[in-house]
C-alpha cells in the first residue's frame, strides 16, 4: 500500500507549509483604512441631508409666495371681496388653504399649509404690506410675504430667515 503522502505527491493539506489567510496586521489596516473613509463620508451625508433640506425649504417659500401672489391678482380681477386695508392679499395662510368663493365655487390656493423644514412646524413668519421689508413682527393685516421662522445659517452662509 502506498502511503498518504504518496498520493499526494509529498504535499501536506496545508499547502506548501504557509498558512493561507491575513494576518493580524493586515486585519488592523484594513480596518483603520475603512474607518477613515467612514469618517470622511459622514460629513458629506450630513452635508446631503442640510442641502435637501434646503431644497425643499425654497420650494415651500415659492409654493407659498406664488399662492399668495394668485390670490392677490384674483382679488385684483374682482372675483371676491376683500378687506379694504388687505391691499388684495390674503388675512392669513389658512385663507390660502380654505379658499374663498368665486362665483358660487370654493377656489383654493394651497392644499396645505406646508412643513418648515427647518423648525419641523407649520408656524412660518409673516409679514404684511404694512410691516417693514426686514421686520420680524406679524402687523397681521395682511399676508404679503412669508420667511422661515428657524435662526440657522444656510450652507451659502445666509440666514434662512433671510430667503
Amino acid at each position: 500500500m502506498i502511503g498518504w503522502k504518496a498520493q499526494c505527491g509529498g504535499r501536506s493539506l496545508r499547502g506548501s507549509g504557509r498558512e493561507r489567510g491575513l494576518t493580524l496586521v493586515e486585519l488592523i489596516v484594513t480596518a483603520a483604512i475603512l474607518g477613515i473613509l467612514a469618517m470622511a463620508a459622514i460629513p458629506v451625508a450630513r452635508f446631503e441631508v442640510q442641502r435637501e433640506k434646503e431644497r425643499e425649504l425654497r420650494s415651500d417659500l415659492w409654493t407659498m409666495r406664488n399662492a399668495i401672489d394668485k390670490y392677490k391678482d384674483a382679488a385684483d380681477k374682482g372675483a371676491f371681496q376683500t378687506k379694504v386695508d388687505s391691499q388684495g392679499y390674503p388675512p392669513d395662510l389658512d385663507t390660502l388653504v380654505k379658499g374663498v368663493d368665486v362665483q358660487g365655487k370654493k377656489v383654493r390656493f394651497l392644499r396645505k399649509i406646508p412643513t418648515d423644514p427647518m423648525t419641523g412646524n407649520t408656524d412660518w413668519g409673516m409679514r404684511s404690506m404694512q410691516d417693514d421689508p426686514d421686520s420680524d413682527s406679524y402687523g397681521g393685516q395682511s399676508v404679503f410675504d412669508v420667511y422661515s421662522k428657524s435662526t440657522g445659517t444656510a450652507l451659502d452662509g445666509t440666514k434662512y430667515s433671510d430667503w
